[in-house]
């Protein structure tokens, strides 16, 4: 960040600040839900319904499934996005259906979820599915799954419904999930990011017991253990699916608990935006195992990753509490860094965020080990050779190149090495300005807050002098300002796409932070839309 820059952020803190005001209040509730904020899953409700039924609240998540399911009958986001919950959906409905106590008006959305499965979702090439976690797994599990339960159906009821058997999609089996299953049935140790998907394995968790809080951070594994070894096995993992249930009003979210991803993404982006804020000592504190030696998880239940562990060191950095960054020497790779070992694939993300671990340690330490240096000028051409011809990148993590783009874009910007690095940067402003929507948003499918502010970021990275920058931000203002208290659709890699809607407000804030050091005449604009966004959400 240049010196200019610094003496602007610093000039606004001291000035009547709304963004401000509306990050402390959301910084606040980092403290008073320490398990963080994610909507609804339907995948996770769905198993919920299907395998433990005794939970309170199952009523509540039935009604929650119905109302969630698309007109075409399949549920969740466009395209391969929708398999996955439509098949817990599906499923889930089917198990209600089958205990006798919904009645007939469950065999409707039951015969339209079917019909979407058949119809469209399965009959398809698994290469053109997204490569969302364990989907080999889940797919095939849920496929079986629902066939023993049409296969057991009455028959009265199963008449009414459409009865082949479910496919796998081509290219798809059931080889993975028959090894994996065979190898807990042997006692083997599994992997301990495998606990995210316990609800599929016939497992046991690891460390299952009294003080267990959550399986695998899914609180689709926990019920399902629950089920298994009854609530008075672990009356902590008990309390915290009543926790979920009771805040959700019937419906359970997933990923659950992601304590330090939402912390390090909050302040990480809010105050790389230069926006005024002073988290607890307590939230503060909970990033600094960051520093240990293989790093910090997501939350607990997760295994430590390279992802989690840079952001949170870029925040404490940024916060004024910098460490140093070898705890991420854990993750190295030939080709860069993984996000967690034995890693399926390469995210430019986890590596854009290490360059900004890496970068914020030699701003500091100038005079550090030469490894470090080697590094960053390693990711500054390391994260350009990944960037599509167009001038996006995608990623792993996001269904929205816009995220992958700005993760980029900022890390080189502020620590990249190379020409190659500044040539990156201009090639995906092109891009963006090139893809604003006519109503001045961006988005993969339809024009959303989250990635219009991930645009926006984008722009605020390039000159000024960039021909057309101004008017495209004017445009993605008066949007951000217009869709104030629009959700947030799910764009997250999980089980199925997500929603953590902290994260995505806070970057929606540092859009409209940044913006507002940019231009003034729509910074009031800006700033009322950043912080109407938290108001109407929270």
């Amino acid at each position: 960040m240049s010196d200019g820059a610094t003496r602007v952020f610093a000039d606004a803190a001291t000035a009547a600040d709304p963004v401000a005001d509306a990050a402390r209040e959301l910084i606040a509730g980092l403290g008073l839900r320490p398990w963080g904020q994610v909507a609804a899953s339907v995948y996770e409700t769905g198993r919920l319904v299907a395998v433990a039924p005794w939970l309170t609240g199952h009523h509540q998540r039935i009604a929650f499934l119905l109302r969630s399911q698309r007109p075409d009958g399949a549920w969740g986001p466009p395209e391969g996005y929708a398999l996955v919950p439509t098949l817990s959906a599906t499923d889930a409905l089917l198990a209600a259906l089958a205990d006798g106590r919904a009645g007939t008006e469950l065999l409707a959305p039951v015969a339209r979820g079917l019909g979407a499965l058949v119809g469209t979702l399965l009959p398809t090439d698994a290469r053109t599915l997204p490569d969302t976690p364990a989907l080999d797994l889940i797919v095939p599990a849920l496929v079986d799954t629902i066939n023993d339960r049409l296969a057991g159906l009455e028959r009265a009821t199963a008449d009414r419904l459409p009865r082949p058997p479910l496919p796998l999609p081509a290219g798809l089996n059931r080889d993975r999930l028959r090894a994996v299953r065979s190898a807990v049935a042997a006692g083997t140790a599994l992997p301990p990011k495998l606990a995210h998907f316990y609800e599929i394995l016939d497992a046991t968790p690891a460390g299952a017991g009294p003080t267990l809080t959550a399986v695998g951070a899914s609180p689709a594994a926990t019920a399902t253990w629950l089920t298994a070894a009854g609530p008075a096995a672990g009356p902590a993992a008990h309390a915290f699916l009543q926790t979920l249930i009771r805040d959700g009003g019937g419906p359970v979210p997933c990923p659950a608990p992601i304590t330090v991803f939402e912390r390090a993404w909050v302040l990480s982006g809010l105050r790389r935006a230069g926006v005024a804020i002073n988290p607890p000592t307590s939230v503060l504190a909970s990033l600094t195992a960051a520093t240990s030696a293989q790093g910090i998880a997501t939350g607990d239940g997760l295994p430590t990753d390279a992802d989690t562990t840079a952001v949170s060191l870029d925040a404490l950095a940024r916060l004024g509490r910098p460490a140093d960054p070898a705890s991420l020497w854990a993750y190295e790779t030939t080709g860069g860094f993984c996000t967690w070992p034995g890693e399926d694939g390469f995210s430019v993300t986890t590596n854009a965020h290490v360059l900004d671990a890496f970068g914020q340690h030699l701003t500091r330490h100038p005079d550090a080990d030469a490894r470090y240096h080697r590094t960053v000028d390693r990711l500054s051409a390391v994260l350009p050779g990944h960037q599509r011809a167009d001038g996006a990148w995608q990623d792993r993590w996001h269904a929205s190149p816009y995220y992958a783009t700005a993760c980029c874009v900022l890390a080189l910007t502020e620590f990249g090495r190379s020409a190659a690095a500044a040539e990156a940067v201009d090639r995906a402003a092109g891009w963006v300005l090139n893809s604003q929507r006519a109503d001045g948003s961006w988005g993969r499918w339809n024009g959303t807050a989250e990635e219009t502010a991930y645009a926006l970021q984008v722009l605020l990275a390039v000159p000024a002098t960039v021909p057309w920058v101004d008017d495209a931000l004017a445009r993605g203002h008066t949007y951000l300002h217009e869709s104030a208290d629009r959700e947030h659709p799910p764009l997250w890699y999980g089980k199925e796409l997500y929603c953590p809607t902290v994260i995505v407000r806070a970057a929606v804030l540092a859009a409209c932070r940044l913006a507002g050091l940019r231009t003034t005449e729509v910074d009031r604009s800006v700033v009322d839309c950043g912080y109407q966004a938290t108001k109407t959400t929270t």
